[in-house]
């Protein structure tokens, strides 16, 4: 089995609805994101998928996002756009668009800032 990470970016506006904190308030994150994807094998060169080929489904995912406000999404007109739920509409998005019968998502972690980050699987 092969573990597979690709990292990308977006930046965002969000608040968080029923949070007591500053947070309640509209802000942005630079978000970054790493996506992690299993292979079972690797085809006849040695590679299990092209590292080219996740990047582009996760910038595709990923450019529903970059440069709105999270809150005007409809995936989060009845969800606040928390770090967990982006987490978990980045991996149910990127597993809908990945098409290759060997590899298959495993995670979505995602960073609002250096320090702190949440990782989503199945």
């Amino acid at each position: 089995m092969y573990k597979l990470n690709v990292k990308s970016h977006f930046s965002a506006a969000h608040q968080l609805n029923g949070y007591n904190g500053p947070c309640k308030n509209m802000h942005g994150h630079n978000w970054k994101v790493r996506i992690c994807i299993l292979c079972e094998k690797t085809d006849e060169i040695g590679l299990t998928i092209d590292f080219k080929e996740v990047k582009i489904v996760l910038d595709r995912v990923i450019s529903e996002l970059d440069h709105t406000n999270l809150n005007e999404h409809e995936y989060f007109q009845d969800k606040n756009p928390t770090s967990e739920n982006i987490a978990c509409f980045i991996y149910k998005r990127f597993q809908n668009e990945l098409k290759n019968d060997c590899c298959q998502i495993h995670e979505v972690e995602v960073c609002e800032s250096d320090n702190t980050s949440m990782t989503y699987f199945e």
